[in-house]
Formats: structure tokens, C-alpha cells, sequence
């Protein structure tokens, strides 16, 4: 192909990447998003193809890369979808990485100069200490939602102070590998292993409540990685699919911040959030909750007008979305107008509760966002709650509170609520609901999916 026709191809595939970006928008569009997406990818890399005569070792590549993807896709369960996400981008943040070596250590078989000029050497610092950031980080966040390390912050004495010297060594080495005269591998090599460890000890400290934040940051890292590495290669098709990545992880945690109100910068330095621990109440005194059955909220939802669920990560633990639909469509049959409130941080993973509900083939129409049926709480016979905690948690209106100002479901306006969890076991925020102690909530304990199918047997 002529660098014309190459151009033309990727600009096309770029178009492809921005329409998917736009599809992804909104759960109603969100298929043709991704199918816009494998459309623009596929023309990508055929393009990519042509310009290479090791097509053969590539396709093979891709072969083996895209089985294991495909099996993985079958097994993986919607709820272990947030540590997938991470492990996707710990891949993406290490491709940076080993593109960086191969094209420091034969820089010709790139289209670079035998001896690489300041422009590409800084590209491919930042690209590589930004990857290899975004690996190891990715790792740890990966660990943390699937529960194979505790979600509770690791903090130590000193830590930002390490953190802080750790950078000015990582930009240090950096900057002796731009300015030396020949390839400086020693540079580069202390270099990209400071930021393998930098990348560790930025997440470890954040706890289970910002993972949503985390998710979306990690996104982002990895797309200006792969931006970087794109303008080392004059590639201008990883340049712009990098920076839509980046550019949209950037904004989305932005929303995730806004969503908790939470400061960016409090967020990176870690610290807020856990799987547990002493409860805290908001006002010191000592309290009671009720309890009520499966059938006791069965009649109550099936003698209401309206009923608003607010599905939680206790849901997604459940894998209760098929008998919550169910659930929905017999109230639907009874005259119940049935909605489901979302709220941006609901699970570990932006979008979490939207992606179970669609598994599970809820209409779309009935899901709202926060901004959308906050105001209609007020006027709701019954709320049911299940498996959220921290979005749901009053101590958001009460000053002093560590939630304080972060923006909740108004669950607590309705004329009724029941929640339904495994025990009275805080959030991952650590802080005890007032929610659960209202006289007008009714508190149903046991597994979401078993309550939901019994509420169903009752109606």
C-alpha cells in the first residue's frame, strides 16, 4: 500500500474507534459501539500488516493471543468482569514496555535512526515508565478485585515520601538515558524498574472504595502509554487510539471522582476504603435494625404502585440479575411500575450494575441513572436495596461524616425500604449505614439471588 493509502485506512479505522467511543455511550447503543470497534481494529491491523514481511509470525501471534482471549471470554463470570478489565490493562502497559526495548535495541527494523534522536528517546521514556507504571499497577488492582489480596489500604510511615524520591529517581534515570550520546541501557533499565515499583506502591494504598476510580485511571495510563510509544514509532494510528483511551479514562475518572466527591489527588494518595472493620456510626448511639422475610417484601412490593431497585455489588456476588428480572416482570403483571436506579460507582467497575442488568436483557427504559430518579424517591412506595451500602448511606448528608457531600441514591425519602444483604456488615467505605436503623426499613438477610427467587414465589 502507498503512505497514502495507509493513511487513508487509518484514518478510517480512527473514525471506527470514535463512533465505538460513542456507541459505548449509552447501554442501547453500547453493541453497535463494540462492533464498531472490532470493525475499526480489524482495519488497523490488516493495514498494519501490509507494511511488514513478517505477516506470517504476526497473524501467528495474534492466533494465539486471540484463543486465549476467546476462551477466556467464555469462562470469565460477569462479576469477576472489573479484575478482567485491569488484567487487559496490565497487558496493554507491558506491550508499551517490550516495544520500547525492541525498538531501543534494533531502532533501524522500527524505521528509526541507527542512533535515536532526542525527539524518539523521549517519546519512548515516557512511554515506557507510564507502561511499565500501569502493569505493575494493574497487577495490584487486579489481585485486589479478585480477592486474591485484601482490598483494605496498605499504608506504612513515610510512604508518599518514598513515593515522592522514587519519581525524582525514575525521572532522574530518565533524563541521563535522553541526554547520553549512545544507547544507555543502564539508565533505562534502573529506569523502567523504578516505575515497575513506583506503579506497585501507588495502588496498594487504595482501598476497595476508590477500585472504581482505580479502573478508569489505569485506562487511561494506558492509553497515553500507548500514545507515546506511538509517536516513537511515527505510528499515527496508536497515537490516536492511544489518546482516545487516555483522553476518556481521564474524563471518566474525573466522573468516578465527582461521583464520590472525592479530590484526585486524595484518591492516588490512597488511604480511604476497606473490606471491613469496626463500625463507625455517624452519631455514637447505640442501635437496632428490623428484620422481615422474603414474603413480608413480597407483599409490600406486590400491594405498591411504584417500586425503585437499586442493584449493588452484593447482586453482582449473587448473580441475582436473572431472578431480579423476573422479579420485575411479575410486578410489571400486578400493575407495579418497576425501575432500577443506578449510581456511577455502584460495584468495582464503572458501568457494573449497567452491564448485569443488560446481561440479563432488562429493557432499557427502565434503568435510570442517579441524576434521572433522585427526585423521584420522595414519591416511591418502596425501595429495594440490594447489596448496596455506600450509595445508598445517608451519613453522606451529615457533615463531619468521611462520605460527607459524596452524592447518594435518596433510597432513604421513600415511604419504605428494604435492603437486602448477607449481614449488617458495613461498605468498603467502613462506615455504618442509618439507612439500615430507620423505622420505615425492613432489613432481609441472606444470599440476593435465594431472597429474590423466594420474593418471586411469594408474588
Amino acid at each position: 500500500m502507498s503512505a497514502n493509502m495507509v493513511a487513508l485506512a487509518y484514518l478510517v479505522a480512527s473514525v471506527f474507534f470514535i463512533l465505538a467511543l460513542k456507541g459505548l455511550s449509552s447501554p442501547e447503543s453500547a453493541r453497535r459501539g463494540n462492533l464498531f470497534g472490532m470493525v475499526g481494529m480489524a482495519i488497523a491491523v490488516a493495514t498494519t500488516l501490509t507494511l511488514t514481511q513478517n505477516w506470517l509470525l504476526i497473524l501467528g501471534c495474534i492466533a494465539v493471543g486471540g484463543t486465549i482471549g476467546a476462551i477466556v471470554a467464555q469462562r470469565v463470570q460477569m462479576t469477576a468482569m472489573p479484575e478482567l478489565v485491569a488484567f487487559m490493562h496490565s497487558l496493554v502497559g507491558l506491550a508499551a514496555v517490550f516495544i520500547a526495548i525492541a525498538a531501543i535495541n534494533n531502532p533501524v527494523s522500527f524505521g528509526l535512526p541507527a542512533i535515536l534522536p532526542a525527539g524518539s528517546k523521549l517519546e519512548l521514556f515516557l512511554g515506557t515508565f507510564i507502561g511499565a507504571m500501569t502493569w505493575s499497577g494493574s497487577v495490584i488492582a487486579f489481585l485486589k478485585l479478585s480477592g486474591r489480596m485484601s482490598g483494605t489500604p496498605i499504608v506504612f510511615s513515610g510512604q508518599h515520601i518514598l513515593n515522592l524520591l522514587l519519581a525524582i529517581a525514575m525521572v532522574g534515570f530518565g533524563l541521563w538515558f535522553f541526554f547520553s550520546e549512545t544507547t544507555n541501557w543502564t539508565a533505562f533499565i534502573a529506569m523502567t524498574a523504578i516505575a515497575f515499583v513506583l506503579g506497585f506502591l501507588i495502588i496498594i494504598p487504595i482501598g476497595g472504595a476508590d477500585m472504581p476510580v482505580v479502573i478508569s485511571m489505569l485506562n487511561s495510563y494506558s492509553g497515553w502509554a500507548a500514545a507515546g510509544i506511538g509517536f516513537s514509532l511515527g505510528n499515527p494510528m496508536l497515537i490516536i487510539a492511544g489518546s482516545l483511551v487516555g483522553s476518556s479514562g481521564a474524563i471518566l475518572s474525573y466522573i468516578m471522582c465527582k461521583a464520590m466527591n472525592r479530590p484526585f489527588l486524595s484518591v492516588i494518595l490512597g488511604g480511604f476504603g476497606s473490606d471491613g472493620g469496626a463500625i463507625v456510626s455517624t452519631d455514637g448511639a447505640q442501635k437496632t435494625h428490623r428484620s422481615g422475610s422474603a414474603e413480608d417484601a413480597a407483599f409490600l412490593m406486590g400491594n405498591a404502585d411504584s417500586v425503585i431497585i437499586i442493584p449493588g455489588y452484593g447482586l453482582a456476588v449473587a448473580r441475582a440479575q436473572h431472578a431480579v428480572k423476573e422479579l420485575a416482570e411479575v410486578l410489571h403483571k400486578k400493575g407495579v411500575n418497576v425501575r432500577f436506579a443506578i449510581h456511577p460507582v455502584a460495584g468495582r467497575m464503572p458501568g457494573h450494575m449497567n452491564v448485569l442488568l443488560a446481561e440479563a436483557e432488562i429493557p432499557y427504559e427502565q434503568v435510570q441513572e442517579m441524576e434521572e430518579i433522585n427526585s423521584d424517591f420522595s414519591n416511591t412506595d418502596v425501595v429495594l436495596v440490594l447489596g448496596a451500602n455506600d450509595v445508598v448511606n445517608p451519613a453522606a448528608n451529615v457533615p463531619g461524616s468521611p462520605i460527607y457531600g459524596m452524592p447518594i441514591l435518596d433510597a432513604h425519602k421513600a415511604r419504605t425500604v428494604m435492603v437486602v444483604k448477607r449481614s449488617m456488615a458495613v461498605g468498603y467505605a467502613g462506615l455504618d449505614n442509618d439507612l439500615f436503623y430507620m423505622d420505615k426499613t425492613m432489613m432481609i438477610f441472606g444470599d440476593a439471588k435465594k431472597v429474590v427467587e423466594h420474593m418471586v414465589k411469594a408474588l
